[in-house]
């Protein structure tokens, strides 16, 4: 089987997660101003939950199929069987949390929410037929992107289309959870190119089993303080303050996506190289993608904050005034996630070093709802916000730990701080520049071409030094 080279896989990658930053840029100022802070709350709440049956029923298949389908990638029959013996158990378990769900509806639901999250219900069905996971494992991403970027823009072109008033809260959510159906569905086809058909016992299912669940048990530790942060500020505090933080976090995530971006090409990319004891391949892979990464985290995370101020009552709105403060506190998630990032896709789980994984998010969990518990009451979407710097922060110093005795991480980092000096200093020269370059539309786009300029300045001879070579190994 030929595979695409990881620079064809990560440009792939990079145009999909660019198209991601792009399409928030044109629907956000609009959903904000239509639905308000309260339906975008409402929205945030409902489809939080509707994502957590959603993960349930996938249970941690995404890394271990991906894992698993990479390691016998080149011999057919095997390729084959090992899909169909996850998928069946995928869709047992889907099919379960797909019925739960109706009980959520039916009896829990707030009748004020209903109609939302019954739109959320194809959010939840789309988990049964889920299996980018395959692909992703054969390392075919073009297939993935190009569906996927044809979707998000008939997706855009509907919320234009279809969402007019504070009221369609729950046309807005059909079109999200529907082009997700969608998005799912149209790999399908594809399918009997890569596999055949094959019979399944029940032992070839369940043998599964023991290590998706151990890969999901961290799942429901990252959803704690990822997705549940807004239940908890809808439950704690106001809809309005969820609103708020969503905003905020699809901010910070359009930077994290790309970056993370790597860590979905590279998984299965590790898993192979270590299934095939090529060790030295793979750690050489490992110390570019973490320069990478830090490199790219750190200039990222400065320049938002740097434009932030400026940025946020222009994109949001003036019901939104203040949200730049939550985009600011939010940034330093950009590096924590980031250096985890590269970890977990591309020694923890190609190594099956499950438990380190577990264990960190674990922590990372427990100490988010302590101190989103404390904090939410008193200070709303900003407690849930240094909650999350905090788990985000732990998860990655234990994984670091963690490895630190094989892959020397620590040294790495400390010599990396170079970028964050560099991205300091471009911090202090775009906020200064904000007030003579103005604070509109266009001196926002001065400000950003300015920042990119002065940390490429910075950056690229100390880069190109460290790693030019690797560059062309790659």
């Amino acid at each position: 089987m030929k595979h695409s080279s990881i620079k064809e896989n990560f440009i792939y990658n990079v145009i999909y997660q660019v198209l991601l930053v792009l399409l928030p840029l044109i629907t956000s100022p609009y959903v904000s101003r239509v639905l308000s802070d309260d339906g975008l709350g409402v929205y945030s709440f409902q489809y939080t939950i509707a994502n957590c049956f959603a993960l349930v029923g996938m249970l941690g298949v995404n890394n271990y199929g991906n894992r698993s389908i990479a390691a016998v990638r080149d011999d057919r029959r095997k390729r084959s069987h090992t899909f169909w013996s996850i998928w069946v158990l995928q869709l047992t378990t889907s099919l379960f949390s797909l019925i739960v769900y109706i009980v959520y509806l039916a009896i829990v639901c707030r009748q004020e929410h209903l109609q939302t999250a019954l739109a959320l219900f194809f959010a939840v069905l789309a988990s049964v037929v889920d299996i980018n996971w395959f692909f992703f494992g054969i390392e075919r991403f073009k297939l993935t992107v190009t569906r996927n970027i044809i979707i998000k823009l008939m997706s855009v072109a509907c919320i234009f289309l279809f969402v007019k008033e504070k009221q369609d809260v729950w046309i807005y959510s059909l079109i999200i959870a529907g082009s997700l159906l969608l998005s799912n569905l149209s790999v399908w086809p594809f399918l009997k190119r890569e596999i055949d058909i094959c019979n399944i016992s029940l032992k070839d299912m369940t043998r599964h089993f023991p290590q998706m669940f151990v890969l999901f048990v961290p799942i429901i530790a990252v959803t704690l303080y990822n997705k549940m942060d807004k239940v908890m500020i809808g439950s704690f505090s106001t809809m309005s303050q969820s609103g708020f933080y969503e905003n905020a976090e699809k901010i910070i995530n359009i930077p994290t996506g790309i970056i993370t971006a790597l860590g979905t090409v590279m998984l299965p990319r590790m898993s192979y190289l270590f299934a095939n004891n090529n060790d030295e391949s793979a750690r050489r892979y490992f110390n570019v993608s973490l320069e990478f990464a830090t490199a790219m985290s750190c200039g990222l995370a400065c320049g938002i904050s740097a434009i932030a101020t400026d940025f946020a009552p222009l994109f949001f709105g003036e019901s939104f005034t203040g949200i730049n403060i939550l985009i600011i506190a939010l940034s330093p998630k950009i590096i924590f996630l980031s250096i985890a990032n590269v970890m977990r896709t591309q020694y923890l789980i190609p190594l099956y070093k499950d438990r380190v994984f577990l264990n960190s998010v674990w922590l990372g969990a427990v100490v988010n709802v302590v101190i989103n518990a404390l904090l939410i009451p008193g200070f709303g979407a900003l407690g849930a916000v240094l909650g999350t710097d905090a788990a985000e922060f732990i998860v990655m110093a234990y994984q670091v730990v963690a490895v630190e005795k094989d892959m020397q991480i620590i040294k790495k980092l400390v010599r990396n701080l170079y970028y964050l000096m560099a991205a300091s200093i471009m911090f202090v020269i775009v906020f200064w520049s904000s007030q003579y370059l103005g604070h509109g539309i266009l001196g926002i786009i001065l400000q950003i071409i300015l920042g990119m300029v002065v940390y490429m300045i910075l950056c690229l001879p100390f880069c190109w030094h460290r790693y030019k070579n690797e560059i062309k190994y790659i």
